[in-house]
């Protein structure tokens, strides 16, 4: 009985001890014995969990395998940059493979493998900042707005921020919140009073607090002066004033958006008038003298030599391709399977939710496309830098191929 009870007695101090050194205790595991378990560091990696003896880490291999933080896990590999995408910096035993995909995009593992591909990063949301920012070292890493700070926009780079303050001129309308800063009034604007003598109750303000507080007592010989005497509706003119001013600010910035539409809208439909011209000069061409020549060879063959030029500088857009090298680039596209199409989509920026409404559709590879070509800047210089990014050439070498301008009859 009493060997029992000494048994008990011991467990229950060695939970106690565990307890107690528990928050001390960075692996949160245990010994048989009761000692923390150590952890390895940044640059090593697990080879046995502890037990009776305690971890066992060994180092990582330089430019094979990493470990970039302390932890309980073996070494990962390295990871290996997409075809055509240059590398920033070596693996090292603390820090992965780096690769430049470019603004805005991070190098995405495989799950179990040391391939990847270039993904857009993710968007921390209103309420949330980076607190770590997409770079070449990993995706966006988000987190909720701590009390005092606020976020009101989407962004892979912008932490939190903290809140404003109202000064002393000013009153609190609204606290800080997490999505929206702190909304301040100035005291003096005297919106809520009514004129004396007129009808209907009169709302206190704060500037007559201000006055009931440093109004003389009764009998003192200095009158005491109304709201409206001390400038209360100059105050309201005052702000009806700086309202119309913002007011009609907003109306002139719609106007001049409007015109810079209309403008781009025309510029649009005057190359598309050339390009049919041309074409009707090729037909005559054809009529007169027996030799015909494609209006689009002439616009893609202008440069002499567009086939050394380089496809990421190439400023023609894509809407003004031959329809039959659109077809052709839709053809091989779609010899990827769905998964090509969606990552090419998500390259150019199109949300998930608006790539699942084209897949429902029956050509949702035409439908991406031609929507795509009608954004301002849809250049195929883009289209191949966002082609490099899913590690389609074939699709680039289609674009990018002389076309027959002159063929005789």
């Amino acid at each position: 009985m009493k060997g029992r009870m000494a048994t008990l007695q011991l467990c229950f101090c060695v939970l106690a001890l565990k307890v107690a050194i528990g928050e001390a205790c960075a692996s949160e595991q245990f010994r048989q014995t009761g000692e923390c378990c150590s952890m390895c560091a940044a640059g090593t990696g697990l080879v046995s969990s502890c037990g009776r003896e305690d971890t066992k880490c060994q180092p990582c291999q330089d430019g094979v395998s990493f470990s970039d933080s302390e932890g309980l896990s073996p070494c990962r590999l390295c990871a290996r940059c997409p075809a055509a995408i240059p590398e920033l910096a070596r693996c090292t035993t603390t820090q992965d493979t780096q690769c430049d995909c470019g603004e805005h995009f991070f190098l995405r593992r495989a799950v179990n493998g040391t391939s990847g591909l270039c993904a857009f990063c993710s968007l921390c949301g209103p309420g949330s900042g980076a607190a770590r920012p997409c770079s070449p070292l990993g995706d966006t890493v988000c987190e909720r707005c701590k009390p005092g700070t606020y976020s009101k926009e989407k962004s892979d780079m912008k932490p939190c921020v903290p809140c404003s303050r109202c000064s002393e001129d000013e009153v609190e309308l609204r606290p800080c919140q997490p999505d929206s800063d702190t909304l301040c009034m100035v005291k003096d604007l005297n919106i809520l009073s009514r004129p004396s003598g007129s009808d209907g109750p009169r709302w206190p303000t704060l500037t007559d607090e201000t006055d009931n507080r440093s109004s003389p007592a009764p009998g003192s010989g200095s009158p005491r002066l109304t709201p409206q005497e001390q400038g209360g509706s100059n105050n309201i003119l005052i702000y009806v004033s700086v309202l119309a001013a913002v007011v009609l600010g907003l109306l002139l910035y719609v106007a001049y958006k409007c015109w810079k539409s209309c403008q781009q809208k025309q510029a649009l439909v005057k190359a598309r008038v050339a390009e049919l011209n041309n074409a009707g000069e090729g037909e005559k061409l054809h009529s007169d003298s027996g030799v015909f020549l494609d209006s689009h060879s002439l616009q893609d063959g202008q440069p002499s030599k567009g086939s050394k030029r380089d496809s990421k500088q190439d400023t023609r857009l894509y809407v003004n391709l031959p329809p039959q090298r659109q077809e052709e680039v839709e053809r091989v596209l779609a010899e990827g399977g769905s998964r090509s199409w969606r990552q090419l989509a998500a390259t150019l920026g199109y949300e998930q939710d608006r790539v699942d409404v084209f897949g429902r559709g029956q050509d949702p590879i035409h439908t991406l496309l031609t929507d795509w070509a009608q954004q301002e800047g849809s250049t195929l210089g883009l289209l191949c830098s966002a082609l490099t990014r899913i590690e389609r050439p074939d699709i680039i070498t289609v674009l990018t191929a002389p076309t027959q301008g002159v063929s005789v009859v």
